[in-house]
């Protein structure tokens, strides 16, 4: 019985780089963030901190789904 041969990895060319990051390297950075924001910014001080107060509904949106 002969072994299968397996088809050859795809290979960049030779002048490009192929960088493959897994999931939770692009995940924790983005948590890490969310935390530091949430201590930064609290539920009661969204809307004060902003002069925009578009902005200050949509922190106060994202603090709110995120504590949730």
């Amino acid at each position: 019985m002969s072994a299968r041969m397996q088809p050859p990895t795809h290979r960049p060319a030779p002048d490009s780089v192929e960088i493959r990051l897994p999931w939770w390297a692009v995940a924790l950075p983005a948590v890490a963030f969310a935390a530091l924001l949430l201590m930064i910014v609290g539920p009661g001080q969204a809307h004060a901190a902003t002069g925009d107060p578009a902005i200050g509904r949509l922190l106060g949106r994202i603090l709110e789904l995120l504590t949730t």
